[in-house]
């Protein structure tokens, strides 16, 4: 039998036309990111006629559907996102809600690789045509492409306001989860922190809904936490949870909760926003853009002036915008990391050029954070084979060589072994607590503050900042950072300007001009 020598190019099916979800009635359905991002989202969508629901967080029958219906070696957000929606629509079909592929429609993010995340958008595909919906339509938010969002093929363009609502959306979520590991490990009262959170979160859904400016209910917000009743004199660990972006974000089995439970073990956990995954895409479409300069204009990966010019406006706009909230909250969210200065941790350790996963982030957020004194100790956590966090992994052996004072642990996830990812977590983190505690009575006996130490002995009337004012960053953890704001003259504990601005004062005034940053 002769054997066919010709070549076809495999291409995607094209996808069934969409249109406009507005003028369709079909809903969103999107998610993969917090609770508090979720919500805030729907706001913003909802605020500009389109209707949108959030699904439930990805649990571990997620991502056992997942694996029954998709291709085998995924990785685990695959399993979990695509399970999770079929679950979903398992249950809309169950419940009896009729014509499913036609009302309702998938938003998830894309991109070209090269790690696995590329062929997410074909797995989604084909796994909801092995559970039975070969039609639902998925639309796809490509990284690389910003502000222009045209679906090829579905009829369906996600115009600049949808977009940048997602991305006001997002930086508000960042804010709430912050405010929140920021303070729950130090509140009097058990979930007071939770229940102010949960109070501003509807009125920040509201002022999205609405097209009104966050920052009213960003001042009401702190000022509703200002209420809630800390105490600093509490050593906690600083915990830095960096990875892989799905892992490291989302709250269920994923991560095995991984950020809820560190507080539980008595932990303050620095989660990262994705503000800072927005930041890298800007600087490394800027950089593309940068190493062009001089050659020949080969279609979108061409420089221009004008794109440069546009990509730092966008930088610029963005940096401003979340700083303007950060006021709004009286600068008690820390700035999000300057991508140049991550590049220069990363450059001797990590090709800043080579992209896929969190790229060189997972290893210049452990220098950052053990450089800058940012965190007692590192947790990464990433899916089980993840291929650009298995080389980041590889390069922290060199990081952790050259910077033997940092606490790291890097753990898989894979739906199982919890609990033998929380046993190692458990032993680098008591060493962290060991810190913590060092660290709080060497600078109370430095500043004179012995007297702190002992619960019974501590003076009433103690002066206590509200909660929702900055600190001093003198040291790595909070309790002893309060030890400083003691010392401050009156005067000076109710700064205007936002803390970071004066560490940076003094880190420039102290740097040895020969060693550089």
């Amino acid at each position: 039998m002769p054997v066919s020598t010709e070549v076809h190019q495999y291409r995607l099916p094209e996808p069934r036309a969409v249109g406009d979800p507005r003028a369709a009635g079909v809903t969103i359905l999107f998610g993969g990111l917090t609770e508090a991002h979720e919500r805030l989202v729907e706001g913003a969508w909802e605020g500009l006629g389109y209707r949108v629901r959030g699904l439930p967080t990805p649990d571990n029958e997620a991502l056992a559907i997942g694996r029954e219906y998709g291709n085998r070696g995924m990785c685990n957000p695959a399993y979990y996102t695509i399970g999770n929606l079929i679950k979903f629509l398992l249950r809309l079909r169950q419940a009896g809600v009729p014509d499913i592929e036609n009302r309702f429609v998938y938003l998830t993010a894309g991109s070209c690789g090269p790690c696995r995340f590329g062929m997410y958008e074909a797995e989604y595909r084909r796994s909801l045509a092995q559970a039975g919906f070969p039609d639902f339509p998925i639309l796809v938010v490509q990284q690389a492409d910003g502000l222009d969002q045209s679906q090829e093929g579905s009829g369906a363009k996600l115009e600049r306001p949808f977009l940048l609502g997602l991305i006001r959306a997002l930086m508000l979520g960042d804010i709430l989860n912050e405010l929140g590991h920021a303070l729950r490990p130090y509140e009097c009262e058990r979930g007071s922190v939770d229940e102010a959170l949960d109070e501003g979160r509807r009125w920040l859904y509201w002022a999205l809904r609405d097209r009104e400016s966050p920052v009213p209910a960003l001042r009401r917000l702190r000022r509703r936490l200002d209420e809630v009743a800390v105490d600093y004199l509490r050593p906690r660990p600083k915990v830095k949870l960096t990875g892989e972006f799905w892992a490291q974000t989302t709250e269920g089995d994923g991560s095995y909760h991984m950020a809820r439970w560190l507080e539980q073990e008595g932990a303050e956990v620095l989660v990262e926003p994705v503000g800072t995954w927005i930041e890298y895409l800007l600087w490394t479409r800027l950089q593309r853009s940068h190493d062009r300069r001089g050659l020949p204009r080969e279609g979108r990966e061409s420089h221009s002036g004008m794109l440069e010019l546009r990509l730092r406006l966008g930088e610029m706009m963005f940096s401003s915008v979340y700083n303007t909230y950060r006021a709004a909250v009286g600068f008690r969210v820390e700035p999000l990391a300057s991508m140049d200065a991550l590049a220069r941790y990363a450059h001797d350790y990590y090709n800043t050029r080579i992209t896929g996963g969190e790229a060189f982030l997972e290893v210049a957020k452990t220098i950052y954070s053990v450089g800058r004194r940012k965190a007692h100790m590192v947790i990464s956590i990433k899916p089980f084979g993840c291929m650009p966090s298995t080389q980041s992994d590889g390069v922290q052996v060199k990081v952790l060589a050259d910077h033997p004072d940092a606490l790291f642990v890097a753990v898989e996830t894979s739906g199982d072994s919890e609990v033998h990812v929380q046993s190692r977590v458990q032993m680098m983190l008591q060493e962290a607590r060991a810190r913590a505690r060092e660290e709080f009575e060497s600078t109370a006996q430095r500043l004179g503050l012995a007297g702190l130490l002992d619960p019974a002995a501590r003076p009433a009337g103690l002066p206590h900042p509200a909660p929702m004012a900055p600190l001093p960053r003198r040291a790595v953890g909070t309790a002893t950072n309060y030890l400083w704001w003691l010392r401050r003259p009156a005067v000076l504990r109710s700064l205007p300007v936002p803390s970071e601005v004066l560490a940076e004062a003094l880190r420039r005034y102290r740097r040895d001009p020969e060693k550089g940053a």
